[in-house]
């Protein structure tokens, strides 16, 4: 009988498709994904130390690991950020934990496992490996119509506030032809969407082809049949360059959505934060964007409270949302991560019910210029590639449009991995609502059917 593996995904796309990559691994290892917890030989927890508070979510789902299966513990690996970060610490602590695997040691799990069985197993690799390749095709995809491919790992602009260089490592870029290679697996295995993944995507530079940034990259995967759209995270401002806009207005099936972390509105704060940009560059850059392609959609990540923000660079950032009207937004209170020039330098010094407020304010703007903009859709057609059913109602499909807004509409199952033509009837501020229009590709074929989905769960 086969034995089983469960795993629990914290954090961002990154670490779920890690957890993609491992379960891949643990199937080619002979383990089969178990419908739950209980039923585990194996649980592996990924995670991220990237928000508040990550350490103590470990513990708590530490605890909630079965004690037993059968007369059996399960083995209880704990991989990912917070591996890296914390080491063999993980191990005396007093929660049970026999495994810790750094995030550059992601492929030495099984192994690891297999390892415990003997004389003087390696319970903790938190090394630093500069091989970022999986072996090609290994992913177990979570999603049917999306495929996540890295091309870049760890980051070397240690932004002040930010533990991903700590944990991930310097920076690594996989080769351009390994990429499209898999881009070309995916687009065989019937998937339509492809994400481009790295820590700063757009600082991407192919170490087997002299001359490939990353607007190039774009270009290679465009070329790809059967790929209908391609989306990356998270870019960096200072590197969207003027060859990268011409690759998003020129390419058709780069999405005119473009995530673009600004993290806060006042040049002072972006000093102190190291993010070797101003307001009025990032202003200037938007401007750029809209006037090369006046129908893109922007989101953006933003920090409030980050040590010395006083009332009027909180305001600095509402003026610039304000002005930039972002189509969404990640909004996070500033909270010190382990390691980070912040944590060593500067003073946590704003009241946590000071923060509070500020994002409650921020967050209520940004609500309603999203609502406002998704008004502005109804009575319109647009284009939607179906990927899932509807969170709101199981009767009913989801998509997203190529600015990256979710549409949700009666169809057909079978229009699953279709791009189908929907118009708009109602609005939301997080979504839209509407009704089957007409449909196109219908050349086509429908996604390879997939056995079973990923055993993990994941949680921001």
């Amino acid at each position: 009988m086969a034995r089983k593996y469960f795993i629990e995904t914290f954090g961002c796309q990154m670490n779920v498709h890690d957890s993609e990559r491992l379960a891949g691994l643990l199937d080619q290892a002979g383990y089969e994904a178990a419908e739950a917890i209980d039923d585990a030989d194996l649980v592996v927890i990924n995670t991220c130390s990237v928000r508040e508070r990550a350490e103590e979510r470990l513990y708590t789902e530490l605890g909630m690991v079965p004690g037993r299966r059968a007369g059996k513990r399960p083995i209880v690996a704990v991989t990912g950020c917070v591996a890296q970060q914390e080491g063999r610490a993980l191990l005396e602590r007093g929660q049970r934990v026999d495994l810790v695997v750094g995030t550059q040691a992601l492929s030495r799990l099984p192994a690891m496992v297999e390892g415990l069985t003997g004389n003087r197993p390696e319970r903790v690799d938190v090394n630093p490996y500069d091989n970022v390749s999986f072996p090609l095709g290994v992913a177990r995809r979570s999603n049917p119509v999306k495929a996540a491919i890295t091309i870049i790992e760890g980051c070397n602009d240690f932004c002040a506030f930010c533990v991903v260089p700590y944990t991930r490592g310097h920076e690594r870029m996989r080769p351009a032809a390994e990429i499209v290679d898999e881009v070309r697996l995916a687009a065989d295995g019937g998937y339509r969407e492809i994400h481009l993944l790295g820590q700063i995507v757009n600082h991407y530079a192919a170490p087997d082809r002299p001359g490939c940034d990353f607007a190039e990259l774009l270009r290679l995967v465009s070329d790809v049949p059967g790929i209908q759209r391609i989306r990356f995270a998270s870019p960096h401002p200072r590197h969207v360059s003027d060859r990268m806009i011409t690759a998003m207005r020129t390419l058709p099936k780069v999405c005119r959505h473009l995530h673009l972390p600004v993290q806060s509105g006042s040049t002072a704060v972006l000093a102190r934060m190291r993010r070797r940009h101003t307001r009025d560059d990032y202003l200037q850059l938007v401007d750029r964007l809209r006037a090369a392609m006046p129908d893109i959609a922007l989101s953006t990540d933003v920090i409030v409270g980050f040590p010395g923000e006083t009332k009027q660079e909180f305001e600095d950032t509402l003026s610039l949302t304000r002005q930039v009207r972002y189509h969404s937004m990640f909004s996070f209170k500033y909270s010190e991560r382990p390691n980070t020039l912040a944590s060593k330098r500067l003073a946590d010094d704003l009241p946590a019910a000071e923060k509070t407020r500020r994002i409650v304010a921020l967050q209520a703007l940004q609500k309603e210029i999203q609502a406002e903009i998704h008004r502005q859709r109804v009575g319109s057609v647009v284009d939607v590639l179906v990927d899932s059913t509807s969170r709101r109602r199981t009767t009913e499909l989801a998509g997203r449009t190529s600015g990256n807004t979710v549409v949700n509409f009666q169809a057909p199952d079978d229009l699953l991995g279709r791009v189908v033509r929907v118009r708009i009837t109602e609005s939301g501020p997080f979504s839209l609502h509407g009704e089957l229009a007409d449909a196109f590709g219908a050349h086509l074929p429908p996604p390879v059917e997939r056995s079973g989905a990923l055993a993990a769960g994941s949680r921001g």
